[in-house]
């Protein structure tokens, strides 16, 4: 249950929920139900933390009651993001204006998940990992460190679009660490993107991509490796 808090303006806290005296908190935040706050969280104007998971009557997902939301240290949560309940951040992430994170999904370290960003559920982030503005991230995906996806990216899990029957598997998409993948690009479901490889900008990618593999194209195709001085220990 809700109850209003004098600890900054418009504040609703939820029963158990953990609150360090040096969390910051900015006006019309609500905290739901055994939501877990690290030391040194920044929670900006109109976010909701812990929200209860709601589905409609086709959704696949879960109808388990997830845990509470936990948040580690340090993190960021900007105005008006929503995080649901059984989510996980990591310290130092943040996630952005209006962002969504979905209830099982794990952001770890240091990871960003930008502006307008919407993660569903059952997702998994690495660390060091930066999701840029607008991208989509579909259920069942797995991001592993430091892979960067740039704005309005989409992926996909359902090759049917809805029409399957009962025990039908979604598939995610699986982002090798260091993998790059281009503005406005898309993902069909259960793609996997090697290890350093790296996918152009507003390419449709319909079949696995090597490790340190560059591809373009709809649908993409192979145009060369990816140069050694592209690496990410080069630029560490």
């Amino acid at each position: 249950m809700l109850h209003p808090s004098e600890r900054a303006p418009g504040l609703f806290v939820g029963d158990g929920v953990e609150l360090p005296d040096d969390v910051w908190i900015g006006g019309h935040v609500v905290i739901h139900d055994g939501s877990s706050i690290g030391a040194g969280v920044r929670i900006q104007d109109g976010a909701v933390l812990g929200k209860p998971v709601a589905l409609g009557p086709s959704s696949t997902a879960s109808r388990e009651l997830p845990p509470p939301l936990a948040i580690g240290a340090g993190a960021i949560v900007c105005a008006g993001a929503i995080v649901l309940a059984g989510a996980r951040l990591g310290a130092g992430c943040v996630v952005g204006d209006r962002a969504q994170v979905r209830e099982r999904t794990m952001v770890g370290e240091q990871s960003v998940v930008g502006a307008g960003v919407s993660v569903d559920n059952d997702v998994s982030i690495g660390a060091r990992v930066r999701i840029q503005t607008g991208a989509y991230i579909t259920a069942y995906s797995v991001i592993e460190d430091d892979v960067f996806v740039a704005p309005c990216v989409t992926t996909t899990n359902d090759n049917t679009m809805g029409r399957h029957g009962v025990g039908f598997e979604l598939r995610g998409a699986l982002l090798r660490r260091a993998c790059r993948v281009g503005a406005a690009a898309v993902l069909l479901p259960g793609i996997e993107v090697g290890e350093e490889a790296f996918v152009a900008a507003g390419s449709v990618v319909t079949r696995d991509v090597p490790p340190r593999t560059l591809v373009m194209g709809s649908p993409a195709r192979e145009v060369r490796q990816v140069a050694d001085e592209e690496l990410l220990e080069r630029w560490r």
